[in-house]
């Protein structure tokens, strides 16, 4: 058996390969890439090139990602593509590591083609050793999903097995059901009668309306009117809106117009009369939607207008034939969307070796352990202190 580091020297790379390792992120040619996330395994709406590019130019605590990426043997069609950050960038800790680059969005499932998925797999774990790492850290994936599999896949030609960091549950939707009825079948009788009555009571402040924006010229103003809403509410009150953070708010405001030029984002609002009450960002990538953000206006937080708009949002995807499920990409045991979206999928962080045997994957392995475990004793900390 051989591990990746030494399969990089029995498969060298082609000339046409012959690149860095590592490259800027606008190094990638984005028609190349728009290519392969068509072609990807597993859809990623904030893998696309329109947001990640934003998100790596602007973003608070994003700037600055790399690229693993890799191009047929046979020809220069990108087969695989993973935005990276050092883990010292991640999360200052200096060892030989690469992280996946975190896209504001949870989930960083790496694109890879589905043509070609052993070959981009097992490429793209060379160039991380190529470029140093004695390990790959995969942040927020879908455990059991396409991308996943692929990885190991690769990795068991070296006899290597990925190390799970931490797990947890999240809700997503299957979108090819009839909504009313899994909306019935989730919340029960009871709570939509409860719902109902509430947007009932919602309706005294006008006619309730459900809009969904989709094109450039339109998203624009809509975006604005999101960005003002997510900030009206507790977000704002902590300084994590968007809108309170200028890196953060260019970056949005060039990924959601880009997007929308190729059908791939829309923003959904729910109106009472002339008043948005609600409005969410959905990204859209093959044949799955991501719901990115949520803002409500505080005032009518007792008719539940995040939630009425969700069941709308639930209906709204039923019905479209060009989407089979979504990913809620929420925290765990969310209390507004794990109710209505009842199906589960399992995300978490990934450790990769790349050497077998390597002390030094045990010493990042213990690393990162002693760091989650800080972590969490600190949020439980700051959960307590704000109960």
């Amino acid at each position: 058996m051989v591990d990746i580091a030494h399969q990089a020297a029995i498969n060298p790379a082609s000339a046409k390969d012959a690149t860095p390792a590592l490259v800027s992120l606008t190094a990638i040619e984005p028609g190349q890439w728009r290519a392969l996330a068509q072609r990807t395994v597993e859809p990623n709406g904030y893998y696309l090139p329109a947001w990640e590019l934003a998100v790596s130019a602007t973003a608070r605590g994003r700037i600055g990602a790399s690229a693993l990426s890799v191009c047929s043997g046979s020809s220069t069609r990108l087969i695989g593509l993973m935005p990276v950050v050092s883990l010292w960038q991640a999360w200052k800790i200096p060892l030989p590591a690469l992280v996946s680059a975190h896209p504001y969005g949870t989930l960083c499932s790496p694109l890879i083609d589905r043509d070609a998925s052993l070959e981009a797999a097992t490429r793209l774990l060379q160039r991380a050793s190529e470029a140093g790492a004695h390990a790959l850290i995969l942040r927020d994936v879908a455990l059991d999903g396409a991308a996943m599999a692929s990885l190991k896949q690769a990795l068991g030609q070296t006899g290597l097995k990925p190390r799970v960091l931490g797990s947890y549950i999240r809700a997503s939707l299957d979108a090819t059901q009839d909504g009313d009825r899994l909306l019935h079948e989730a919340l029960g009788t009871k709570k939509l009668k409860e719902l109902r009555r509430q947007r009932h009571r919602l309706q005294e402040h006008g006619a309730i309306s459900f809009d969904v924006a989709r094109k450039p010229d339109e998203i624009k103003p809509v975006l604005e009117t999101f960005l003002q809403l997510e900030a009206s509410g507790w977000k704002g009150e902590r300084g994590t809106a968007l809108i309170q953070d200028a890196g953060d708010a260019t970056f949005i405001r060039r990924a959601v117009p880009a997007l929308a030029e190729t059908a791939q984002c829309e923003i959904v609002t729910l109106r009472a009369g002339a008043t948005p009450v609600a409005a969410g960002i959905v990204l859209r990538h093959q044949d799955r939607a991501f719901f990115f953000k949520l803002g409500i206006d505080e005032r009518f937080a007792k008719y539940s207008p995040g939630v009425q708009l969700t069941l709308d949002l639930t209906r709204h995807l039923c019905v479209d034939p060009a989407i089979a499920g979504a990913d809620s990409t929420a925290s765990a045991d969310h209390p507004m969307i794990n109710p209505i979206w009842r199906g589960r999928f399992a995300i978490g962080d990934v450790l990769i070796p790349l050497r077998r045997n390597d002390p030094m994957v045990a010493l990042i392995h213990a690393t990162l352990i002693a760091r989650n475990v800080a972590r969490d004793t600190a949020r439980r900390a700051v959960h307590l202190l704000r109960k």
